[in-house]
């Protein structure tokens, strides 16, 4: 799909301002919608809306269906009567720049439980018509779901591989056993994803009224101890007792010296190709219901998988196994049309990967913090860019543009040429690096230029979303109120209008 020429600002959810804690969809969703629009972008990229576990990870979710209650606006839910203003007394404002994922839940979740009582004893034909018609629609993924989320809290949350063999391997009886004796627990993680939804489609709506498209996000794997997995174990490969026979990373990397191990289970690609590869089409399916365009995240690995021992603790012992991706993506264009999609190609970018890419006209990532290593051919410096490409200072997996430049000054003269090189190909004032990246970025031919929030505020490495394989203080982030100045918005309008964004 073409693409027009614009530019956005990558941001997510969580890292908007809020008082309680974590970042949602209420006002301050919508006033981000109207400070893009005053800036003249086009575009909000975002991360996986998914429901979070341990570390906290849009890449490791529950579901690949269901969508963050902790996203869900509690100041919505009193505008729906579902909560009172009092109930929001005590909100955790003492971490306004982190998110405090444990504040949040804390006070969050008995909140949400509340609406949900309350939403049981409404009168309101017209909400409860629309709760209905949510489940109904949503029945193919929400029915399992509910049941994963309510056997998980009996479970006092282990993980479904730790359940009693009769539910771990699902024999039907139990599970019917199940439905029935957690039938108000199901109700409620049900009301949870109606909730959820009706904000984020509410969200979505007024962005698109006001001309901002929503960039999502599709992470290639799911987690291991997710709905998905649990309900079909047959599409991913697993030991007789539920164990990942193998499991997803990639290797040794400019990231990681032992390779990233993510620990996903690795799909069935033949079950699933026999099956016309059903699974897949739902997923992207549902996901282009909820953006207006797609990134699918780790594009290589539709081509290929780093298929990891499921026992080994490092990424170093996997190997390379084909994946059928000409065959997928063929069964996308024939179920979905045309496919607004975005191929996060970074890494080994073999002729396999550009061919898969090309082959369905799909743009690619350029990265402006890789673009200063190698030689002048180097794909990610702006004088080889092609049109149909997205170019990014940064994703949320790199540092800052001010925190990358700290860092190669302080690297031994000789022994990393990057930052001699940059300075060849730009201006470089160490108060101004970050505008000049933007500049940089919003000036080449590609179509879409997307700045990181952190970038276009000049923030440090303090500011970092995430640093790949590890587990501490990674998605945290947070911009306050205020720290998008009308000068910083004034700049980055010029800039997009000079270069025709």
């Amino acid at each position: 799909m073409k693409f027009s020429r614009a530019s956005g600002i990558l941001l997510h959810i969580t890292s908007l301002p809020s008082a309680f804690g974590i970042g949602d969809l209420g006002p301050k969703a919508f006033e981000f919608v109207d400070l893009l629009v005053n800036a003249r972008q086009k575009y909000w990229q975002i991360l996986p809306l998914g429901q979070t576990g341990y570390g906290n990870s849009p890449y490791q979710c529950f579901s690949a269906y269901a969508g963050n209650i902790y996203l869900v606006s509690l100041e919505k839910l009193v505008a729906d009567g579902f909560l009172s203003l009092a109930d929001l007394e005590d909100a955790p404002l003492s971490i306004v720049d982190k998110v405090d994922f444990e504040s949040a839940v804390c006070f969050k979740l008995p909140l949400l439980k509340r609406a949900f009582e309350n939403f049981r004893q409404t009168s309101d034909d017209q909400i409860v018509g629309e709760f209905h018609g949510f489940c109904d629609t949503n029945a193919y993924w929400l029915e399992d779901y509910a049941l994963f989320q309510a056997l998980r809290s009996a479970n006092d949350d282990a993980p479904w591989l730790d359940w009693e063999e009769p539910l771990k391997l699902r024999h039907a009886d139990s599970l019917d056993t199940a439905k029935r004796d957690l039938d108000d627990e199901v109700f409620a993680q049900k009301f949870y994803q109606f909730a959820f939804f009706r904000q984020w489609f509410a969200l979505k709506s007024y962005a698109n009224s006001k001309g901002i498209r929503i960039i999502g996000d599709i992470p290639i794997y799911v987690a291991f101890d997710s709905s998905d997995v649990w309900c079909g174990q047959d599409q991913f490969k697993l030991n007789d007792d539920g164990s990942p026979s193998v499991v997803a990373g990639v290797p040794p990397d400019y990231f990681s010296k032992t390779g990233q191990l993510w620990g996903n289970p690795i799909y069935n690609w033949e079950k699933m190709r026999s099956e016309g590869f059903g699974w897949w089409v739902s997923r992207v399916r549902f996901n282009l219901s909820l953006f207006d365009i797609a990134r699918l995240d780790h594009f290589i690995g539709f081509t290929r998988a780093w298929e990891i021992p499921g026992k080994d603790k490092t990424a170093e012992r996997g190997q390379w196994v084909p994946v059928p991706g000409l065959d997928l993506f063929s069964t996308f264009r024939h179920a979905l049309g045309d496919l607004p999609l975005l191929a996060e190609d970074l890494g080994d970018l073999t002729p396999e990967v550009e061919n898969l890419r090309d082959s369905f006209g799909l743009p690619g990532m350029r990265i402006l913090q890789f673009a200063f290593g190698g030689d002048a051919l180097n794909l990610h410096l702006p004088h080889n860019y092609v049109q149909n490409a997205v170019v990014y200072t940064g994703t949320h997996d790199n540092d800052t543009v001010v925190g990358w430049f700290q860092s190669k000054k302080k690297v031994k003269k000789g022994t990393d040429t990057s930052l001699e090189r940059c300075s060849k190909y730009m201006q470089i004032d160490p108060r101004e690096i970050h505008w000049e990246f933007i500049r940089t970025a919003l000036a080449s031919v590609a179509d879409i230029a997307i700045i990181p929030m952190q970038d276009l505020l000049g923030l440090d490495n303090k500011a970092r979303m995430n640093v790949p394989a590890t587990t501490d203080g990674n998605w945290s982030w947070r911009y306050k109120d205020g720290d998008l100045t009308e000068a910083i918005a004034t700049r980055l309008t010029e800039l997009t209008e000079l270069y025709e964004r």
